[in-house]
């Protein structure tokens, strides 16, 4: 596991945070919505370079 798969995964969780944090103060849908894909993608990409699959 190198620095960037870390960051990687440790951004996708603040994201996912963000999300739950959005959620409940009751933030339009729309922006809720961008920071799960963008939390969903960080996190998938992270875990796909740890596996080895994505270089």
């Amino acid at each position: 596991m190198n620095g960037l798969n870390t960051v990687l995964i440790v951004i996708g969780l603040f994201l996912a945070g963000g999300v739950y944090s959005f959620r409940k103060q009751q933030m339009p849908t729309s922006v809720v919505v961008l920071l799960a894909i963008a939390s969903a993608m960080c996190l998938v990409a992270g875990v796909l370079r740890i596996q080895g699959i994505w270089e």
